[in-house]
C-alpha cells in the first residue's frame, strides 16, 4: 500500500479577500469583517494589515475598534461568501474527488497517486493556487503531508500565500520546534496547562509519556500525543447530509456568571435556529456541552415532544439542561455549547401549532430576513444584550 498524501488548502483571510476582490479600494488596508463598531459581533476575519495591530478572529468588535480605530469595519455578506466557497470547492474537485470541506474556506484532499497527472504533488498544488488566484482573485496557502493534522499545520505555517510540503518520515522533525499552540485542538487554556507542565513545544509534547497526558486530559490526551508525533489515521471524508448542528464557545476566562452563561447560550441557540431554518429542517433533540476548568466535560440531551426550529424552544430546553448539568459542580466553566440533532423535514403545519409557537415562528423568520440583509448582530434579544456588558 502506497504512502498516503494529504493536502490542506486554506484561503487566506477569506471574508476580507472576497470583499477586496469585489472592491479593490480595500486592498492594502486594515479591514475587519464581523460587524460595525459598537455591535455585539466578533471579528470573523481580519486582513493581514489589521492583524499587525493585534486583531484576530473571535476578538470582540469593541476590542478590535479600540486597537485599530482606523480599520474599515464591514458586516459581511454570508451569501456572497457561500457562492465564492462553492466555486473554490469546484476548483478543488477538478483535481481530486476525495475532498473534505472544512467550512467555507478550507478543505482536505487525498491526493495519493495523483503525481502521475501533474508531474509531482507539489506541481499539482502550484496549479491549484494559480487557478484560485486567476478565477477567484483570492490567495490560497497549502500544506502537503502524510496525514491531515500535519498538512493542516503546514498550511498554517506557510501563510500567507505559501506552500509547504512535509516529506514522509519528516513529520516529527517538522513539528518538533513549533509552539504547542500551533497543534490543532490546543487552545489557550490547554496551552496554559501544558506550559504549567513544562511543555512549550510540540516536540516536548511528543516526548511526554502518554499515560501522563491521558491522566491529565483523558482521551483528549491520547489524541494530543498521537498528533504531536505526526500520527493521524483519520480519513478524508466527503461531506454527507448534516445530522446535527451545534455552536460552542471557549471563554478567555473561566466563569460561573450565570447571567453571562445564559446570554451566551441564547446567542448560540439563535445561531442554531437560524441554521435550521436556512436548511429547511427541524430538530427533535436538543443537547448541551459544558467543560469545566479542570477539563471535565458534561454532555446532556433532551428529546422534544415535537420537532422544532424555534429559537426560544431550543434555548429554553438547553438552558434547563445547563442548570441541571452545573447544579452539583461549582467549578468555573471554560466552554459551553448547544446543539440539535435528529433533523427532519418540517412536519407540523403552521395552522396546527399553538398561537405562541405561530408567533415565534413568524418572529424568527422576520428576524432572519433582517439579519440576512444587515448582519446577524443587527438585531439583539434582551438576553443577549447582556453580552455587551462582558465585552
Amino acid at each position: 500500500m502506497s504512502q498516503r498524501t494529504i493536502m490542506h488548502i486554506d484561503l487566506d483571510a477569506f471574508f476580507v479577500s472576497v470583499e477586496q476582490a469585489s472592491n479593490p479600494e480595500l486592498k492594502g488596508k486594515p479591514v475587519v469583517v464581523g460587524g460595525k463598531p459598537g455591535s455585539l459581533g466578533v471579528v470573523a476575519t481580519a486582513s493581514y494589515e489589521a492583524r499587525a495591530f493585534g486583531l484576530h478572529s473571535a476578538m470582540p468588535i469593541s476590542t478590535a475598534f479600540r486597537l485599530c480605530p482606523q480599520a474599515i469595519f464591514l458586516e459581511g455578506n454570508y451569501h456572497r461568501y457561500a457562492e465564492v466557497s462553492k466555486k473554490f470547492m469546484a476548483i478543488l474537485a477538478d483535481f481530486s474527488p476525495f475532498l473534505e470541506p472544512m467550512g467555507l474556506d478550507e478543505a482536505y484532499m487525498d491526493v495519493t497517486g495523483f503525481e502521475s497527472l501533474h508531474g509531482s504533488i507539489r506541481q499539482m498544488a502550484v496549479k491549484i493556487k494559480q487557478r484560485i488566484k486567476d478565477e477567484l482573485e483570492i490567495i490560497a496557502s497549502i500544506g502537503i503531508a502524510s496525514c491531515k493534522v500535519v498538512a493542516k499545520v503546514a498550511s498554517d505555517e506557510s501563510k500567507p500565500d505559501g506552500l509547504i510540503e512535509v516529506p514522509a518520515g519528516g513529520e516529527g522533525a517538522f513539528l518538533a520546534p513549533l509552539a504547542i499552540r500551533k497543534l490543532p485542538g490546543v487552545g489557550k487554556k490547554t496551552e496554559q496547562v501544558l506550559i504549567g507542565l513544562g511543555i512549550r513545544t510540540i516536540g516536548q509534547l511528543a516526548c511526554t509519556p502518554p499515560k501522563a497526558l491521558k491522566g491529565r486530559f483523558g482521551s483528549f490526551g491520547d489524541m494530543l500525543c498521537r498528533h504531536a508525533n505526526g500520527l493521524d489515521n483519520s480519513e478524508v471524508t466527503p461531506p454527507g447530509e448534516a445530522k446535527s448542528i451545534s455552536r460552542e464557545t471557549t471563554f478567555e476566562e473561566d466563569t460561573n456568571d450565570s447571567i453571562f452563561l445564559s446570554a451566551r447560550l441564547r446567542y448560540q441557540a439563535e445561531k442554531v435556529g437560524a441554521d435550521l431554518r436556512e436548511m429547511g429542517k427541524q430538530a427533535k433533540c436538543v443537547s448541551i456541552k459544558v467543560r469545566h476548568a479542570d477539563f471535565t466535560t458534561i454532555n446532556r440531551q433532551y428529546t422534544l415532544p415535537q420537532a422544532t426550529n424555534i429559537d426560544e424552544i431550543i434555548f429554553q430546553t438547553g438552558n434547563e439542561l445547563l442548570k441541571k448539568a452545573v447544579a452539583d459542580n461549582r467549578l468555573a466553566i471554560r466552554l459551553i455549547g448547544i446543539g440539535v440533532s435528529n433533523l427532519c423535514e418540517p412536519g407540523m403545519q403552521l395552522s396546527l401549532m399553538n398561537s405562541t409557537e405561530q408567533r415565534l415562528e413568524k418572529l424568527n423568520r422576520a428576524v432572519d430576513r433582517i439579519r440576512d440583509k444587515y448582519g446577524f448582530s443587527a438585531i439583539q434579544t434582551g438576553r443577549t444584550i447582556q453580552l455587551n456588558h462582558h465585552r
